[in-house]
């Protein structure tokens, strides 16, 4: 399905494995798509582990299910397994934390891929 997104509107972009894609991600995500109506989300690109136990395309199928309500607001790019994100200046952009209520924030995919596993 093509992007509906705009490419010269400014964008919020979030990066994550999203392993699973979670309550605490959608609350983020909620918040970047409040910063500038339209969010990008990249997927790392990650070898399949007990840390990562989902490949790229059950990832995306789990963000689209959770985002169905949100068509066309965003787009999902899967990307290297980026660790480092730089720049040199002042050019346009800010990396920002975004604050979301404490029992957000103790959402944990680490505890929710455990009890996975003990099903």
């Amino acid at each position: 399905m093509k992007s509906r997104i705009d490419y010269n509107r400014p964008t919020a972009m979030m990066l994550g494995r999203w392993q699973p894609w979670h309550q605490g991600h959608q609350e983020l995500f909620k918040k970047a798509l409040e910063k500038t109506g339209q969010v990008i989300i990249m997927i790392r690109s990650m070898p399949n582990s007990k840390d990562n136990p989902f490949d790229i395309k059950k990832v995306e199928q789990n963000i689209k299910e959770s985002l169905e309500s949100y068509h066309g607001m965003y787009e999902i790019i899967v990307v290297p397994n980026i660790t480092n994100i730089c720049y040199g200046r002042g050019v346009g952009y800010k990396i920002e934390e975004i604050e979301l209520p404490k029992k957000i924030q103790a959402i944990s995919a680490t505890k929710i891929r455990e009890k996975m596993n003990e099903i």
